[in-house]
């Protein structure tokens, strides 16, 4: 089966003193950089989602700033496509469809931010377009949320959505399993 490596959002105003700084970032960066030398090793494709915050509101990744730019732990080599998306879904109005069938991808295996929103999102329109998706929980971050005057802490985010998505939609798998198992 063919398979490809889909980075999402690994930019810098996610990162520490970013616009946007999420829980755990670091940690999930270093697990993304594990899954990408191991793609690069194996010679299967990478490609980097990389999201511009546009229109009156957007208050992050905002173009030709630094926080928009994808953080070095993850910086794509000359010959890995970089998408540009200015919504959650990585799919919409982009042209990742087009270019995983032009690829013959079947399966994706997607790691990123914000897990709540972007990798959710992707996910969920990746399995609708009938694509097999791994999600490396480790490998994703997000934030604390509120709702209702409720903070919720961004590692129940985390597990809300990663338990959502494993199952139907995904498989939800950690960084060593992922590389141990391919």
């Amino acid at each position: 089966m063919s398979k490809a490596l889909l980075l999402v959002d690994i930019q810098n105003d996610y990162f520490k003193n970013g616009a946007m700084e999420l829980v755990g970032m670091d940690e999930a960066a270093a697990n993304a950089q594990k899954i990408l030398v191991y793609f690069r090793a194996n010679k299967w494709p990478v490609y980097h989602v990389r999201h511009a915050g546009i229109g009156p509101k957007a208050t992050f990744f905002l173009p030709d700033t630094q926080g928009a730019q994808i953080n070095e732990a993850v910086l794509p080599l000359e010959s890995e496509p970089v998408i540009t998306k200015y919504l959650p879904n990585s799919f919409r109005e982009t042209g990742l469809q087009d270019l995983c069938e032009k690829e013959g991808i079947k399966q994706l295996v997607i790691c990123g931010a914000m897990s709540h929103m972007c990798i959710d999102a992707t996910t969920r329109a990746a399995f609708d377009l009938g694509f097999g998706c791994k999600v490396v929980a480790d490998a994703c971050a997000t934030r604390n949320l509120e709702f209702d005057g409720r903070v919720v802490v961004a590692a129940d985010v985390h597990a809300a959505f990663m338990a959502a998505l494993n199952g139907i939609y995904a498989q939800v798998l950690k960084t060593k399993a992922f590389i141990e198992n391919k």
